[in-house]
């Protein structure tokens, strides 16, 4: 029966054994060539591309990168999205991408190590480019991307893998909030943070620890845990529950998400912000301008953060000699309501 025959009248039936019966060749052979397996020659891994697409087993992008060509996809590797900022941030690489012609296969890792089916549709798919906002980048993940030439750049991140990087300066940022939290006033801090290896927010915890620390004061840290509302939410209701000549002045929680949540643990606990204490964050999300938070916090240069991974990315994607670069974009301290100047503070 014609190839197009059998595509008509069973194309959901298509399996590798189908594509092996008119290939000619071994089933182990067509699924090597449809994994990319350089082991089976081009030529055999374009004819059982072609015959795959005929009868319908995959689509035509993938069937071209499996003949020696590009799949014109870009991988975007996301981790848990607990944390708004990665929903905008995803956003505007879909709105950015979108504008430049250029089509996404997003991938999500979970909560942990990558895992094996986001590994099998890297090799499946064979991505031209590769951006990731997870912290849970595995070298696994770093490795399958370096050995095949696939270029890789981390949003709002920093690694030490093989990649290039866009982040917000996150120490910098943190430091800027410290100084100003101190201008106005405070001296009795609470740092909330996680217990994540982002760097991230660590980054943002060592900024706003060291200049306190500068400046003669010791922030309490406390962890919330994760990046997410119950974590912050957590923290506050800690905080609240500490002697009332314990309470910190301030609270500087390494996300906005976070900081939302302490806002809410503290208020329950019958607590005012900004009267009884400041609370501030860092990220600048949609719902941290709510009239119910008004949240003083690090703005993200969220478009120009995106704008510029493409960038690096299509570059190396053109030119793969090109070495990889950090970039750091400065973020802008937004100021609302949650924070106010402490009693006795003198106008700057």
């Amino acid at each position: 029966m014609p190839s197009s025959a059998i595509a008509a009248s069973s194309r959901d039936r298509v399996t590798v054994v189908t594509i092996a019966r008119q290939a000619g060749v071994a089933s182990s052979t067509v699924s090597r060539a449809l994994n990319g397996d350089p082991r089976i020659s081009a030529a055999t891994r374009a004819r059982i591309a072609a015959i795959a697409v005929e009868l319908g087993y995959m689509p035509d992008a993938l069937a071209r990168t499996l003949s020696g060509g590009r799949s014109g996809l870009i991988g975007l590797v996301l981790g848990p999205v607990e944390n708004p900022f990665y929903v905008a941030l995803l956003q505007e690489v879909v709105a950015q991408a979108a504008a430049r012609g250029l089509r996404l296969l997003i991938l999500h890792l979970g909560a942990g190590a990558a895992e094996e089916e986001t590994m099998r549709a890297l090799r499946q798919y064979r991505v031209d480019g590769c951006l990731v906002t997870s912290a849970q980048l595995s070298s696994d993940i770093a490795d399958l991307c370096g050995q095949r030439g696939v270029p890789v750049v981390m949003l709002n991140r920093v690694t030490r893998l093989r990649a290039s990087s866009v982040s917000c300066d996150n120490l910098e940022g943190a430091a800027e909030m410290a100084r100003f939290l101190m201008d106005e006033g405070h001296r009795r801090f609470v740092l909330v943070g996680t217990d994540t290896i982002s760097s991230t927010a660590l980054e943002r915890e060592q900024g706003f620890i060291q200049t306190l620390t500068a400046a003669g004061l010791q922030p309490v840290r406390l962890s919330g845990g994760t990046s997410s509302w119950a974590g912050g939410f957590a923290a506050g209701e800690r905080i609240a529950a500490l002697p009332s000549d314990e309470l910190p002045e301030a609270v500087f929680a390494v996300s906005d998400i976070m900081a939302l949540g302490v806002i809410d643990g503290l208020r329950r606990h019958g607590l005012r912000v900004p009267e009884d204490i400041s609370v501030a964050g860092f990220d600048d999300i949609a719902e941290s301008a709510r009239p119910t938070y008004a949240l003083t916090t690090i703005s993200q240069p969220l478009v120009p953060m995106v704008q510029r991974g493409l960038d690096l990315l299509l570059a190396r994607m053109q030119d793969p000699a090109l070495p990889d670069e950090v970039t750091l974009l400065r973020g802008t301290l937004t100021l609302r309501a949650s924070t106010r100047k402490r009693a006795g503070t003198q106008a700057a």
